[in-house]
């Protein structure tokens, strides 16, 4: 019983993985969109992939890959969830 109630509050590392790495790409793709066009700055992942020449819709893409990646994690965890009911 305890692992159950383990692996339902937790997930499995597949999907904290995706909740990580989402959120990650999120903060850093939009973040530095917004920056980019406040500030005329960026920073982070999409800082070095800016400083290696790509254009800048690549922060929104790395913010739409985040925003997908927490979508799908929030998908498995309500299927997570329901199986366990």
């Amino acid at each position: 019983m305890t692992v159950r109630r383990t692996r339902q509050q937790g997930g499995t590392s597949r999907q904290r993985a995706s909740w990580l790495l989402g959120a990650i790409l999120f903060v850093q793709g939009f973040g530095s969109a917004l920056s980019e066009a406040l500030w005329n700055t960026s920073f982070g992942v999409a800082g070095l992939l800016r400083g290696a020449g790509l254009p800048q819709w690549t922060d929104l893409a790395l913010g739409a890959a985040g925003a997908v990646l927490l979508g799908w994690a929030l998908v498995a965890r309500g299927a997570g969830r329901r199986a366990h009911a």
